[in-house]
C-alpha cells in the first residue's frame, strides 16, 4: 500500500525529567508551569520598573512581594515563593557579569529517584554515577562543561566555606522553600549574588524542579546581548507588521481584487511565529544591536508568512477543511480557482520581497536557496499526507513524526535561516538552526494533536481523519475491542461503524476515554517535552552566545504562550494535591510508575 513508504523518523533520546510532569507541587506553589511562568514574567516587568537593590533583608522583600501578588491579583499563599523568584531576579544582571568559572552549582540530592540512584556520598555530597535517571547528571555535566563548580549537597556550612576560600562569586542553586528560608539570612549577610530555583516540592524525596528556569540562569552571561531583550514587546511588533496598512507600506499598494484577496489572507490572524523567529535570529546575529530594525527584515519577515500562509490556503484545498480561525477557510469564501491563484500569489510575493532588499547577492541567493528548499521538503511531507489519505489505515508514532518532520519543521527552519543569512551569518550556524528548527516543529505539532482531542475542540477531529501521534500511540497501547475500535478510526470508518454504548454516545467520547486509560495523554505529553528538551540541548555548541540565549527564550515563549487545553492541567487535577504525611510514600510511587513511560525511544 502506498502509506506503508512513509519512512520512520529516528525518535530522541528521552531526557530525565519526566517526574516534573507528572508529580503535583506544594500547595504554596503555583500549580501549573503556565502560572509559575506567568508570575516569572511578572516579577521581572517589576525589577524593570522598580529597579530593587540586593541584597535586600527578608522582611522588606516581602513588601515587595506582596505589592507583585496584589498587582497579579495572585493568591497570598504564593508569598513566600513569590520573594524567592523576585530575589533571584534582582541578582539576574549581577550574576551575568561573573564568569562561570568563578560560580557554584549548588543542589539537592533529592533530585536523584532516590530508589534507584546507585551514587554513594562522600564528605562533600553525592557522587553522581551518570545513570541518566535524574536531572542532577544534566545539569552537572553542563555546568562543569562551562567552567562551574558543582556540588550536590545541602548545608550552609558546605557553601560558606567555599565562598571564604574567595574563588567563589556567585551561587546559582536549586532548593525547597524551608531551606531557602533558613539560608537567606546567611547569603543576604555574604552580599553574594545567588539564585535558587525553587523546588516544586519539599518532601526531600523525588524532588522536581522548572528545568527550563535551571539552564536558563545556569548559562546566563553578559556575553549574550540579547538577554534582557523585551520577547513579547517585540512579538507585538511584529504583529502589527500585518495588519493592511503596514502590509501596504512594506508591500507596496494592492493593485487590483486578486491582490487584496490575497493580501486580507495575509493580514488575518494567525501567531506570527514564523516572522518572529526570523526577526529573532537577525537580533541575535545582527552586528549593529544599537540600531532599529531596518526596513529590510520587515520584508523578510512578511516573505516568510506569505510562505506560511500560501500554504494554509492549499492544505485547507487538499484536506478540505472550510473552517480556520473560526470563520471560512478562502476557498469556502471565494472558490477553489480564485484560493489557488492566491496562494500562489503569496510564494510570488514572498519571493520578491527577498530580492527586493538592499542587501549583497549572494545573501539574497542564500534565502532565494532556502525558501525553495523549505518549500520543497513542506511539499514532500504534505505529500505524503496526502497519498496516504488515499488509502488510510495505521501509521506507527514513528511514521507519524516523519510526516511532521517533513511537513512543520522547514517552516520554522526557513524562518530562522532567512533571519540568519540578512545578519550574514547563516552559514555559521546553518546546521545547529536545522536540528533545533526540526525538534522545535515536531514539538509544535504534537501541542496541535493534544489540542485536537481535547474535550473543548469540538468533535471535527473525526470527519477528515490524519496522521496524529496521539491516535498512533492510542492504537499502540489499546487492546482488545479498543484496539479493534482505534484500527476503524484510523481506516476512517469509526463514525459510520460507531454504536453508542458502555456510556460513550459518539466515537469521540471513547477516543478521550482509551488516551487515558491507555495513558496515551501522558506519554505524548512527555515526548513533546522531550522534543522540546532536545531542541535546547541542540544550542550547547554554538558559539554565539546571542544566538544561543535567544532561541532558548524563544522556544519557552512559543511554548507558554499556546494555549495550554488541558492535558497537562487534567494530570495534575487527576494527581491531586498529596498531604504531606502521604508525600513520601507517593513520590515514590511515582518514581517508580514513571520509569517505563521514559522508555519513548
Amino acid at each position: 500500500m502506498a502509506s506503508s513508504k512513509i519512512q520512520s523518523v529516528k525518535l530522541p533520546t528521552t531526557v530525565p525529567f519526566t517526574t516534573t510532569l507528572l508529580r503535583p507541587p506544594k500547595k504554596n506553589i503555583p500549580q501549573t508551569k503556565p502560572e509559575r511562568d506567568a508570575l516569572l514574567a511578572c516579577i521581572r516587568d517589576y525589577v524593570e520598573r522598580e529597579i530593587p537593590v540586593p541584597p535586600m533583608p527578608q522582611d522588606e522583600l516581602e513588601v515587595h512581594a506582596r505589592k507583585i501578588l496584589a498587582d497579579t491579583n495572585t493568591d497570598e499563599a504564593y508569598l513566600h515563593y513569590t520573594a524567592v523568584v523576585l530575589n533571584n531576579e534582582m541578582w539576574r544582571e549581577t550574576l551575568a557579569t561573573i564568569p562561570y568559572e568563578r560560580r557554584l552549582l549548588l543542589m539537592p540530592k533529592c533530585l536523584r529517584v532516590e530508589d534507584k540512584c546507585p551514587a554513594p556520598f562522600d564528605e562533600f555530597g553525592l557522587l553522581c554515577k551518570q545513570c541518566g535517571l535524574c536531572t542532577i547528571e544534566d545539569f552537572q555535566n553542563e555546568a562543569e562543561r562551562l567552567g562551574y563548580a558543582v556540588l550536590v549537597a545541602e548545608g550552609s556550612a558546605v557553601v560558606m566555606s567555599l565562598i571564604q576560600t574567595g574563588k567563589i562569586e556567585a551561587i546559582v542553586g536549586i532548593s525547597c522553600l524551608p531551606v531557602l528560608e533558613r539560608t537567606f539570612p546567611y547569603v543576604e549577610a555574604a552580599a553574594i549574588p545567588s539564585i535558587a530555583v525553587p523546588l516544586l516540592q519539599d518532601d526531600c524525596i523525588n524532588t522536581t524542579v522548572d528545568n527550563d528556569w535551571v539552564w536558563e540562569y545556569i548559562h546566563l552571561t553578559s556575553d549574550d546581548k540579547t538577554r534582557r531583550l523585551n520577547l513579547n514587546a517585540l512579538h507585538d511588533d511584529i504583529r502589527e507588521w500585518f495588519s493592511v496598512e503596514s502590509l501596504a507600506e512594506i508591500m507596496g499598494p494592492a493593485k487590483n481584487e486578486q491582490e487584496t484577496i490575497a493580501r486580507e489572507w495575509l493580514a488575518l490572524a494567525g501567531n506570527r511565529w514564523r516572522p518572529f523567529l526570523t526577526v529573532a535570529a537577525y537580533q541575535a546575529l545582527r552586528e549593529d544591536r544599537g540600531e532599529p530594525i531596518p526596513e529590510d527584515i520587515k520584508k523578510i519577515a512578511v516573505a516568510v508568512e506569505c510562505f506560511h500562509k500560501a500554504s494554509l490556503i492549499h492544505d485547507d484545498i487538499e484536506d478540505e477543511d472550510h473552517k480556520r480561525y473560526d470563520q471560512p477557510t478562502l476557498h469556502a469564501q471565494h472558490g477553489v480557482p480564485v484560493a489557488l491563484n492566491a496562494g500562489d500569489l503569496l510564494i510570488g510575493e514572498g519571493y520578491r520581497l527577498i530580492n527586493e532588499c538592499e542587501i549583497p547577492a549572494e545573501q539574497k541567493i542564500q534565502m532565494s536557496t532556502a525558501a525553495a528548499v523549505g518549500q520543497r521538503e513542506l511539499c514532500l511531507g504534505q505529500g505524503a499526507e496526502l497519498i496516504w489519505a488515499q488509502d488510510p489505515h495505521a501509521l506507527k508514532t514513528s511514521q507519524v513524526l516523519e510526516i511532521f518532520r517533513q511537513k512543520t519543521a522547514p517552516a520554522f527552519e526557513v524562518a530562522l535561516q532567512l533571519g540568519a543569512a540578512y545578519a550574514g551569518k547563516l552559514d555559521d550556524f546553518a546546521d545547529a538552526i536545522q536540528t533545533y528548527s526540526e525538534n522545535l516543529g515536531i514539538a509544535y505539532q504534537i501541542r496541535d494533536d493534544m489540542d485536537d482531542l481535547h474535550e473543548d475542540s469540538g468533535d471535527n477531529v473525526l470527519k477528515q481523519i490524519r496522521p496524529s501521534v496521539m491516535l498512533s500511540t492510542a492504537l499502540e497501547r489499546a487492546k482488545g475491542d479498543d484496539k479493534e475500535f482505534m484500527q476503524e478510526v484510523w481506516s476512517g470508518n469509526s463514525e459510520s461503524s460507531f454504536k453508542p454504548a458502555n456510556g460513550f454516545e459518539k466515537p469521540l467520547d471513547r477516543i478521550r476515554h482509551i488516551v487515558r486509560d491507555t495513558k496515551t495523554d501522558e506519554r505524548t505529553l512527555l515526548l513533546l517535552e522531550t522534543y522540546k528538551e532536545t531542541a535546547i540541548r541542540s544550542l550547547q555548541d554554538v558559539s554565539n552566545e546571542n544566538l544561543k540565549g535567544l532561541l532558548r527564550r524563544v522556544l519557552g515563549k512559543v511554548f507558554n504562550d499556546l494555549e495550554i487545553k488541558g492535558w497537562c492541567r487534567e494530570f495534575e487535577v487527576k494527581q491531586g494535591v498529596r498531604e504531606n504525611d502521604d508525600a513520601k510514600k507517593a513520590s515514590a510511587e511515582d518514581a517508580t510508575e514513571s520509569t517505563p513511560i521514559v522508555e519513548i525511544a
